[in-house]
C-alpha cells in the first residue's frame, strides 16, 4: 500500500530509542526524508546510520532538548535552511520518572515538575516553534504519540496520565485551529507495547492477562498506526485518537 510519503520531510522527536525509533524506521521505510531530534546525539547518529543503510533515505540529526528554546530555534533554522519547512511532525516524548506511583504517593514535587516538562511543556514548546513550518505544505500532518491512559487511566500512572491528558487537549485545539491550513492533527494512544522500558519495569504476565488480545503489542504495530495518520489517505481525519492497546480501553468511544 502506497501511503504517499515518499520524499516527505518528517521530524520525529524523542526518537533515540523505543517507540520514537520505531516510528523513524517506519517512515524511512515509506521513503521519508527524516530529521531526528532528541538529547542523545550518539544514539541519534547510530540510528541515522542504520536508517540510511537500510532504507537508502536521507536522515539528518539535530541533538537538543524539547524544553529548551535555544535548541528549538536551532532545529527550526535547520529545517528552514535544509528543507524550506516541514511536512510531518511526529510529536513523541520521553517517559515520566520511574517508578510509577498513584497520585497520593507522588509527594516529591520534583517528580511532578520533571514529568510536566517532559510530557507537556516539551510538546507546547515544539508547537510554538515548529508547527508554523507546516503551514503552506501539501498534506501536512501532526501526529502525537501519547498514551491510552488519557482515555482509561492505568494503575500507578499518575505522572503519565495527568500531563498526557494535557497533550490531548493541546492536540484537539490544534486540530481545530490548523484545519484552515489543511493540516491534520491526530493522536495514537499506545499501551502495553513491548519496548525495553516497559518489559524492564512491570510484571508482564499480569499486564498481558489484563489484555483481551493476551499479548504485548510491537513497536512496529504502533509505528504503522502513526504512518497511516501521516498518509495521503488520512486527509479527512483530524482531531482523532487511535488506541493501539490490545483492547485495554473498555469504553465505547
Amino acid at each position: 500500500m502506497d501511503l504517499g510519503l515518499h520524499n516527505k520531510v518528517a521530524l520525529v522527536t524523542a526518537c533515540s530509542g523505543g517507540l520514537g525509533a520505531a516510528v523513524a524506521h517506519q517512515l524511512a521505510k515509506e521513503g521519508c526524508r527524516l530529521v531526528l531530534f532528541s538529547r542523545n546525539e550518539a544514539k541519534l547518529q547510530a540510528l541515522s546510520q542504520e536508517l540510511e543503510a537500510t532504507y537508502q533515505v536521507k536522515v539528518s540529526v539535530v541533538a537538543g532538548d524539547m524544553t529548551r528554546e535555544a535548541d528549538l530555534l536551532a532545529l527550526k533554522r535547520f529545517l528552514l535552511d535544509h528543507f524550506g519547512g516541514l511536512d510531518l511532525l511526529i510529536l513523541n516524548t520521553g517517559r515520566p520518572p520511574l517508578k510509577m506511583k498513584t497520585v497520593m504517593e507522588e509527594t516529591d514535587m520534583a517528580r511532578w515538575q520533571a514529568a510536566h516538562e517532559t510530557q507537556l511543556w516539551g510538546p507546547i514548546m515544539v508547537t510554538q516553534h515548529i508547527v508554523p513550518l507546516l503551514i503552506g505544505r501539501d498534506n501536512a500532518r501532526i501526529v502525537a504519540v501519547t498514551s491510552a491512559s488519557v482515555k482509561q487511566p492505568m494503575k500507578n500512572h499518575a505522572l503519565s496520565t495527568v500531563f498526557r491528558a494535557g497533550v490531548a487537549g493541546l492536540m484537539r485545539h490544534l486540530a481545530n485551529e490548523l484545519a484552515q491550513h489543511a493540516i491534520t492533527v491526530n493522536m495514537v494512544l499506545p499501551a502495553s507495547i513491548g519496548t525495553p522500558a516497559l518489559t524492564g519495569s512491570y510484571d508482564m504476565s499480569e499486564r498481558i492477562a489484563q489484555l483481551p488480545l493476551k499479548r504485548l503489542g510491537s513497536p512496529q504495530e504502533l509505528a504503522s498506526a502513526v504512518a497511516y495518520f501521516c498518509s495521503k489517505d488520512a486527509g479527512f481525519i483530524t482531531g482523532a485518537s487511535l488506541q493501539v492497546d490490545g483492547g485495554m480501553v473498555g469504553a465505547l468511544q
